[in-house]
């Protein structure tokens, strides 16, 4: 066996291991008592009465130090929280100590009782020094590294400093009441009193502004890298642009959406894509009975079977082909339908009409029609913003999704949409195509100065949109607020300077065939909020869904790109083409 691995600290080896060395220093504390107690000269008398109270005294520490879960800290996180535990557990232990001795006192005579006393304090100091020891003469082991400050002062800070990290830290800056005082051997300074480093790590929970504010002011001060903790994971990781782009929802109800989700079996279409495999991940946390995944795609369904634990069947499905689709139903009982498949890549949308057509719009109504058929209690459509007032093939047809959604009879069935705007970090989104444009020294192609998007991280998206399912009765549209919009440019910038590139590294690619300047969300003044700030209903759209169903059937037979136009034209009266 390797040396290394006897050394490596496990729960067993670290309890022994202060366990034989709380032992060790009560008998010398004591026995150092009994010396001062008698000016080093312990009278024969006492010696008997010495290693009668030994192991009392020691077996009560050992018992309570064991209460207080004091043998299963590790050095390095031993904190004032643990000093006060080993205070309290030490006092408890001579209390018990002295009850002990008054009820069996006979046993114990003669005996020094200030001795006891002595070797009570005696104990805190010593066994309390043995527990900070490591950290004491470690703390200043990596100062050799490169530099660092640290922007908060608070409880992540102080588990960080106690961890072994690659930096040294030169500084803690805050903004707040806690300025000029010290913690864990530093003076909090203010942040307007930054030094430069080389890196920054943030601790300090921030609203999106103020870190905005806080990463402009690092990158001015000269700080090349800046990070974030992670104390739960004990990671140190760059930020992203996903962290100064990311808006929070405030009324997040995570108990409504365990209400709706918990003990369910759901079916998850396009549950390999980014929107799907997420709400796959989220249903899982939210103790889901079973998930029913669907997914064209083999490498996409194999990805994200791997990540789950909950029981599972995966199809691997074409939700436009009706008759493979209907066998999934054939053989589940499926509470609720999540409809996240789609192509929603607007310029191959653009270029490939029928396949848009057939994939979003067959494949959403075959859905559809397949859940009220097999009595689904609950069916949710994930559209887009792109829908609302659309100007390209990919928006028109999932508006078209919306309108049939509305408006057929879906009986016991709530049914339900919701629509929002980019997910950051989904594939063919644009922040990892600057990712990779930046990690190859490209330039990053916008394609007009003036384009604004709206940005919402994925987790926090899908879970708005099971909150959103949780208020569906029949029919409704389900609008989230993603806060303002930002401009491409500016997020094209604010990348580049987060990556320590030249900022004006942009090159500016004209806007492509069906893309808009700027995404609506909200088709008119007549939305209506919900008990959710963050989730708000769109008006109705009431169609015959007759004439409807005739029209998506005349529209799924059409071959070129010219007539589909036309016949989206006619279901989608605000559908306005755009040609660039």
């Amino acid at each position: 066996m390797k040396l290394s691995n006897i050394l490596k600290p496990t729960n067993t080896k670290r309890f022994f291991f202060f366990l034989l060395g709380d032992v060790f220093l009560s008998l010398f504390t004591l026995f150092i008592a009994y010396l001062l107690r008698f000016n080093f000269d312990i009278p024969s008398e006492y010696f008997k009465s010495f290693f009668k109270v030994l192991p009392f005294v020691v077996g009560l520490k050992v018992v309570f130090y064991f209460i207080f879960k004091l043998y299963f800290v590790s050095w390095r996180f031993f904190s004032l929280i643990e000093l006060k535990k080993l205070f309290f557990a030490t006092t408890l232990a001579y209390v018990s100590f002295f009850i002990i001795f008054y009820l069996f006192e006979d046993f114990f005579i003669p005996l020094p009782r200030s001795a006891i006393l002595i070797d009570y304090f005696l104990s805190i100091l010593f066994i309390g020094f043995f527990r900070i020891a490591k950290r004491i003469f470690t703390k200043k082991e990596y100062l050799t590294n490169e530099k660092a400050i640290i922007i908060g002062a608070n409880e992540k800070t102080l588990s960080l400093l106690k961890g072994e990290i690659p930096y040294s830290i030169v500084g803690i800056y805050d903004d707040n009441e806690i300025v000029g005082s010290y913690l864990y051997g530093f003076k909090v300074d203010s942040l307007d009193n930054i030094k430069e480093a080389k890196s920054a790590i943030i601790t300090k929970e921030l609203s999106q502004d103020k870190l905005n504010e806080i990463v402009d002011l690092l990158k001015l001060k000269g700080v090349k890298e800046i990070k974030v903790y992670n104390p739960f994971e004990e990671k140190i990781e760059d930020i992203s642009i996903e962290d100064l782009l990311a808006r929070k929802p405030k009324d997040l109800d995570k108990e409504a959406i365990k209400r709706f989700v918990k003990d369910k079996t759901i079916l998850i279409t396009g549950a390999g894509g980014s929107i799907g495999s997420e709400i796959c991940r989220i249903c899982e946390k939210y103790e889901a009975k079973e998930l029913i995944l669907v997914e064209n795609s083999e490498f996409n369904l194999y990805k994200i079977n791997e990540e789950l634990n909950l029981p599972r069947r995966r199809y691997l499905v074409d939700v436009s082909k009706r008759e493979d689709l209907k066998k999934v139903f054939e053989e589940n009982e499926i509470d609720i339908v999540i409809h996240a498949a789609a192509y929603k890549h607007v310029p191959l949308c653009e270029e490939n009409p029928r396949s848009a057509v057939i994939n979003n719009i067959i494949g959403t109504k075959i859905s559809i029609d397949l859940a009220i058929e097999y009595g689904v209690k609950n069916f949710i459509l994930i559209s887009t913003d792109k829908a609302v007032r659309p100007t390209n093939v990919m928006g028109a047809t999932k508006r078209v999704c919306e309108l049939y959604a509305q408006n057929v009879d879906s009986g016991c069935m709530k049914i339900s949409a919701v629509r929002f705007g980019n997910v950051l970090g989904s594939s063919g989104s644009v922040v990892p195509k600057f990712k990779e444009c930046i990690k190859n020294n490209k330039p990053l192609p916008v394609t007009h100065p003036e384009i604004t998007r709206y940005f919402m991280l994925i987790p926090e998206a899908c879970e708005l949109v099971l909150q959103s399912g949780s208020l569906a009765n029949q029919g409704e549209i389900f609008i989230l607020d993603m806060g303002e919009p930002v401009k491409i440019v500016d997020l094209a910038k604010k990348m580049l300077k987060l990556y320590g590139k030249d900022e004006n590294n942009i090159v500016f690619t004209g806007l492509r065939p069906g893309e808009k300047l700027y995404e609506e969300l909200l088709l008119n003044e007549a939305d209506k909020k919900t008990k959710y700030e963050s989730i708000f209903v769109a008006k109705p759209t009431k169609m015959d869904i007759k004439k409807l169903n005739q029209k998506i059937d005349e529209l799924s037979k059409l071959l070129r790109k010219e007539e589909i136009i036309k016949k989206l034209k006619e279901i989608v009266k605000e559908y306005t083409p755009s040609f660039h």
